[in-house]
């Protein structure tokens, strides 16, 4: 696990120093080692910052150098099944002088090309230049748990794993205008939109063929996650379930570096601990965190699987004054604005403290399998979307928040289908917020639903769709890669696993969601081993007390006659603490992208 960093540009006159700038602002994510490679003839660079969980020696050194190929490659994350990969290219005659799964993807490449990225099994963003064909080659693994972002303009070509990076590359971006209306409106912000005006993240399951030195381009997509609905069997998809993630949490657990996981109480970290105690036995470590207030703490499930498992645990306890002495911290450790993390950031920080490199986490169950409650509102917004779309847009002015969310129901695109569900501010509420035509806000979420299409789906699959492209995807895999990777923690998520990720899109929809029981399959899958007090439970996000640690938090404090305005409403329990939280958050970083 990484941070990685290029640059390619004929006019930069002090190349070696920019690439240094870009890789170290992101120090944080590899604190273990650093490298560079810059090209003796073409104004290229490549730069690397290392953390180390697989082959700890200097022999894991990025960037690494496949010389008889003429490949160097920079790469950021894990290939889970990179042993396998190895003995088919050792039956191919290629040798190994190194442990690490980087060495894997390099000859992986020189082999088969850029159909190579199909074999892997893992979560990767890396760079690999290619001498013979002069091309570079961007890729992002197939579930996009990694970040890539990346700028072509002209004859200038910079890419990093991080935002933050882009500030150090020797150009002025200006500000994207459109990411404070994405960002009231879903609380975080959707791929493709950026903070910066021509930073475009890399597609996920997709390899970039960059030609030099006319950065002629040309996307290679490996993967595409689709539905196959194939396996109506009760039993067999029971068995299949049980199979394909028990070998996946064993994939997972691969580290040459001390590895955890993080123990809610809930359904999806229980599994995985159990399943992680087969193989780990006396090395099971465990970690969670807990509260004063009572309503948000999980102590009690928590010791349950600690006491089947006989894990080593430790819980730290977040209180209202480590919130209010980290929360500065944790702001800064965000890459781009979500109004989620804070939870993340303390978890991995206290993983740090507890001497882990490595934390697995049940990212993904949800939904996969359908855990939320959006599977089983979904045949009333179906209900509601009957209605005709003049009498739903007028919804927005109703007084209660649920109601005006309703309103998203009249407009014809997945982005709407999805803040339904989750939305922060209407777009009449953001329009009215920034001070903007509302029909500018809407055409943002058009444009942001287009990058999206729903392809015909329907009913579970379509929510699973819905909730893994858009919330998983955008909120809750980026807040937990930065915030661990602030503190130099790797965080991995096995239900993300590819097999695991195939398999699921394989099962019927009618068995995995037709059911009054959240998640009934995967319970079922482990029903001999699962506590039937922790399936049993009402189900209880990972969240923090925010809404009464933030009334007394200096951070929270107006800062303008608007902010006044949102924070008298939210004090007077008339505005969630979400919903001012974005809009102070919205406030926060248009400053900061302003200066970038």
């Amino acid at each position: 696990m990484c941070r990685i960093a290029g640059i390619y540009n004929p006019k930069e006159q002090q190349l070696q120093q920019r690439i240094l700038s870009m890789r170290d602002s992101m120090q944080h994510g590899g604190p273990d080692d650093e490298g560079v490679f810059i090209h003796p003839k073409l104004p290229l660079a490549l730069g690397h910052r290392r953390l180390s969980l697989i082959d700890l020696s200097q022999n894991g050194h990025q960037p690494m150098h496949f010389a008889e190929a003429g490949l160097t490659i920079i790469f950021n994350g894990e290939i889970y099944n990179f042993i396998e990969i190895r003995k088919t290219l050792e039956h191919y005659g290629f040798s190994f002088q190194t442990k690490s799964d980087t060495e894997v993807i390099l000859k992986a490449y020189a082999k088969w090309g850029v159909e190579a990225f199909e074999f892997f099994n893992g979560m990767f963003a890396l760079a690999i230049w290619d001498e013979k064909k002069q091309q570079l080659i961007l890729a992002r693994d197939h579930a996009g748990i990694k970040p890539l972002y990346y700028h072509i303009e002209g004859d200038v070509l910079f890419f990093a794993s991080e935002m933050r990076a882009f500030k150090y590359a020797g150009k002025i971006f200006e500000e994207n205008h459109n990411w404070k209306s994405a960002f009231l409106t879903f609380g975080h912000l959707p791929e493709p939109v950026t903070t910066l005006k021509k930073i475009t993240p890399l597609p996920k399951g997709c390899a970039l063929v960059i030609d030099l030195p006319s950065l002629n381009t040309k996307k290679h997509f490996f993967f595409k996650w689709k539905f196959k609905n194939d396996m109506r069997f009760e039993e067999e998809a029971v068995q299949f379930l049980k199979e394909t993630l028990e070998q996946a949490v064993e994939r997972h657990l691969i580290s040459d570096a001390p590895i955890g996981l993080f123990l809610s109480g809930g359904i999806d970290s229980s599994l995985l601990t159990l399943i992680a105690a087969k193989t780990q036995k006396e090395n099971l470590h465990t970690l969670s965190i807990v509260f004063n207030e009572k309503e948000f703490t999980e102590d009690r499930f928590q010791k349950i699987i600690i006491d089947k498992t006989g894990a080593k645990h430790q819980s730290f306890l977040v209180t209202k004054e480590i919130f209010n002495q980290y929360l500065d911290d944790a702001i800064a450790a965000m890459d781009q604005p979500s109004i989620d993390g804070i939870n993340t950031y303390f978890i991995s920080k206290y993983a740090k403290e507890y001497g882990l490199k490595a934390v697995l986490s049940g990212l993904g169950a949800d939904e996969l399998f359908g855990g939320y409650p959006s599977f089983q509102q979904q045949k009333k917004i179906k209900f509601v979307q009957r209605f005709p779309d003049k009498m739903l847009r007028g919804l927005q002015h109703l007084p209660h928040q649920r109601m005006r969310k309703l309103s998203y129901a009249g407009l014809p695109h997945s982005a709407a289908e999805y803040l339904l569900y989750r939305g922060i501010f209407t777009s009449h509420a953001t329009a009215s917020l920034l001070n903007l035509p509302e029909q500018d806000v809407e055409r943002t979420l058009e444009q942001i639903g287009k990058y999206y299409p729903l392809n015909g789906l329907e009913d579970g699959n379509r929510i699973s769709w819905i909730e893994t492209n858009f919330y998983m995807q955008n909120q809750l895999l980026k807040d937990s890669d930065y915030m661990s990777m602030w503190h130099g923690i790797e965080i991995r998520v096995p239900f993300l696993d590819k097999e695991v990720m195939m398999m699921a899109s394989s099962i019927d929809a009618s068995l995995k969601f037709n059911h009054t029981l959240p998640k009934y399959l995967l319970v079922k899958a482990f029903e001999k081993e699962l506590p039937v007090e922790i399936w049993k439970r009402k189900k209880q996000g990972f969240t923090f007390p925010f809404d009464q640690w933030l009334k007394e938090n200096e951070y929270s404090k107006p800062a303008n006659a608007e902010e006044t305005n949102l924070y008298k409403q939210f004090t007077r329990k008339k505005l969630s603490w979400g919903r001012y939280w974005c809009a102070l958050l919205m406030s926060r970083f248009s400053a900061h992208a302003a200066h970038a």
